[in-house]
Parts: C-alpha cells; sequence; structure tokens
C-alpha cells in the first residue's frame, strides 16, 4: 500500500527534520511546499513591492497562498499516480479542515482512500527558546518577519490543526519535536508511519 504522510505543524518545529529522519528508512518523494513554490512566491511579492518574506500579508493570502499549495499538490498527485510513496511537508491548515480535499488528491491520482495510507505527523514544539534559535539558526530570509514579530507568532506554538479528513484517529500522530530527535523518537515515528493504517468505512 502506498504512503502519503503529511508533516504539518507551525514555522520552526521541525517538520522537515523530522520527515528527512523517516525517508531514510521510508522512500518517498519528498515534496516540501517552501522547495516547490518559495521561489516563484518570493519574485511575484517583490515586482509587486510588497516583502519576499512575508507569508502573513493580505496580497499573499489572496493571491498567492492557494496558487503554491495547489502546485504542491498537483506534483504530489504526479508522484501518487506513479506509483511512489509521498512525503508532503508545510502547514496545510486549509486543507485539513476540507473534509473532501483528501479525497480529492487521492481520486486524482486514479486510486482510492483503501490503497492509500494517509498518515498526518502534527510537529510541535512546546520549548519556545529552542523553536526561535531554530528559526535563527536556518538562516532563511523568510523568517524575518516570524523573528521581528515574534510575540504574535509565540502564539501559535501549541496549535494544533483541525483534521477533518476521514481517516482513523490512529492515523493522527501529535508529535513533541523538543530537544533532540534521538533513535529512540525516530523509531517510534517509524512505527507509527509504516504501520498500515485500518480501513475506516464510511
Amino acid at each position: 500500500m502506498q504512503k502519503l504522510v503529511f508533516f504539518v505543524g507551525v514555522a520552526g518545529t521541525g517538520k522537515t527534520t523530522v520527515a528527512r529522519k523517516l525517508s531514510a528508512r521510508i522512500p518517498a518523494a519528498f515534496l516540501d511546499r517552501d522547495t516547490i513554490g518559495g521561489r516563484f512566491v518570493e519574485a511575484i511579492l517583490e515586482l509587486n513591492g510588497l516583502d519576499k518574506r512575508d507569508r502573513d500579508s493580505d496580497y499573499y493570502k489572496k493571491h498567492l497562498r492557494d496558487l503554491e499549495y495547489d502546485t504542491a499538490k498537483d506534483v504530489c498527485i504526479e508522484n501518487l499516480a506513479a506509483g511512489q510513496n509521498v512525503f508532503m511537508i508545510s502547514p496545510f491548515t486549509a486543507e485539513l479542515k476540507n473534509k473532501q480535499w483528501i479525497e480529492e488528491v487521492v481520486e486524482a491520482a486514479g486510486l482510492t482512500m483503501n490503497e492509500v495510507d494517509v498518515k498526518v505527523v502534527v510537529v510541535t514544539l512546546l520549548d519556545m527558546e529552542l523553536q526561535k534559535n531554530r528559526i535563527i539558526g536556518r538562516q532563511t530570509e523568510r523568517d524575518q518577519w516570524k523573528l521581528d514579530n515574534w510575540g504574535d507568532f509565540e502564539k501559535r506554538i501549541a496549535f494544533v490543526p483541525q483534521i477533518n479528513w476521514v481517516i482513523p484517529n490512529s492515523s493522527i500522530l501529535v508529535f513533541d519535536n523538543s530537544g533532540e530527535l534521538t533513535e529512540e523518537k525516530a523509531e517510534q515515528l517509524f512505527q507509527f508511519v509504516n504501520e498500515k493504517q485500518t480501513t475506516l468505512s464510511v
């Protein structure tokens, strides 16, 4: 059974790091939404005289947010259709709320929900100082807005998104990524992702 795994959570929690750790053991197309659309989004923001790092602007949300996510979705569908496991890395907040979204993705790949093992890893980080240091350490320009507005941003840290997809509760894992990502933690993640989900009748 193919695997479609979403690594979601706010910036700095370590979504990409967690996904990379698992990709060493589970072969998969590695689709980070920032990588897929980041350069184009930054160029368009600059062409409109806006801060290329600001993903919280009204302009980004109105004109670019869905474009970026839909492009990542299309790449996901192509890889699923080609028979690949897929790791998707991004917050996906709106998509998780949309009950039909995941079914549309799977169906567009010519598959059914019984043929794809969908998992969601919600990566959180309860240590705020550690999160800030991680954001500083990765030295990406798009994070500067977060650092300049840290008081507002840190309120989101314990955020667990609303997930309305029709998947078993056992297919959702809230993972606290505070501290070192040890082999023991990595094994826990591997067992969660690798375990075949129970088919959910609806």
